[in-house]
């Protein structure tokens, strides 16, 4: 099959085979490409969608973007059980082989080091959100019978709504550290945007932890025990993923 080189990932030799009915973007099946010691796992693409023009405009289309992704995070994800995948960005194209051969060589040293540091680990990711509370609208609340009273309902529902996000935030703090303190290595990233996510709740944590695959047992354990520990949290765990957040610029 000709086409482009799409390219999913740097990582080490490795012996296992991917599934047979793996198949990466575009539906071609990933293969693996040898060079200086480095493996560049890749797949044919067809220039009339990932050449640069094209590719551009297909990055603002949203059906085809969540395709791509799903099939790129396919193969992320098939490699992360059989090695230490390095992944490269989503559309990451060249035009041959040689163009590919060409990139490991440039990033050679970078590739090495943080493959080095990431062998045998993965990354967990960990949310809190706090649950919105119980809705009391479900009959009109009772009309204040005076300013001073309508005030001093705005006063307690501001004080509730205040000791919620003080609870959310001692919690997701703890949390934090304990995961820290156990992880390798730890990141924070923004909250989610509720209207992005589609999930319930305020995003108060978003996390990623490093953890050698070893303790990843240990590590979803201790996830687990802090699960309904406080009424109006809730905890997601994610994972195990291919190192997205630790593996610095050759994301």
């Amino acid at each position: 099959m000709t086409g482009l080189r799409y390219v999913y990932a740097v990582c080490r030799p490795f012996g296992t085979p991917l599934q047979s009915q793996l198949s990466g973007v575009a539906g071609d099946p990933p293969r693996a490409l040898n060079h200086h010691g480095l493996v560049a796992v890749v797949s044919h693409v067809p220039e009339r969608d990932f050449a640069e023009e094209p590719l551009r405009a297909h990055l603002e289309d949203l059906d085809w973007l969540t395709e791509t992704a799903r099939a790129h995070q396919g193969v992320i994800d098939a490699l992360t059980t059989v090695t230490t995948p390095l992944p490269l960005r989503l559309g990451t194209v060249f035009r041959d082989d040689s163009g590919v051969r060409t990139m490991i060589e440039a990033r050679e040293e970078d590739f090495r080091r943080t493959l080095e540091r990431l062998e045998g680990r993965v990354e967990w990711g960990v949310k809190v959100y706090a649950e919105s509370e119980p809705q009391e609208s479900a009959r009109p609340a009772q009309k204040a019978a005076s300013g001073r009273d309508y005030l001093r309902q705005r006063r307690m529902q501001t004080r509730s709504h205040e000791e919620m996000w003080q609870k959310a935030e001692s919690f997701s703090n703890r949390l934090h550290e304990e995961l820290s303190a156990f992880a390798e290595d730890s990141r924070l990233h923004p909250p989610q945007n509720p209207a992005l996510s589609k999930a319930t709740g305020r995003n108060v944590l978003n996390a990623a932890y490093l953890v050698p695959r070893a303790h990843s047992e240990e590590f979803v354990e201790l996830v687990d025990r802090t699960k309904g520990e406080v009424p109006g949290m809730r905890v997601e765990l994610t994972g195990p993923w291919a190192a997205y957040s630790f593996a610095g610029e050759a994301t």
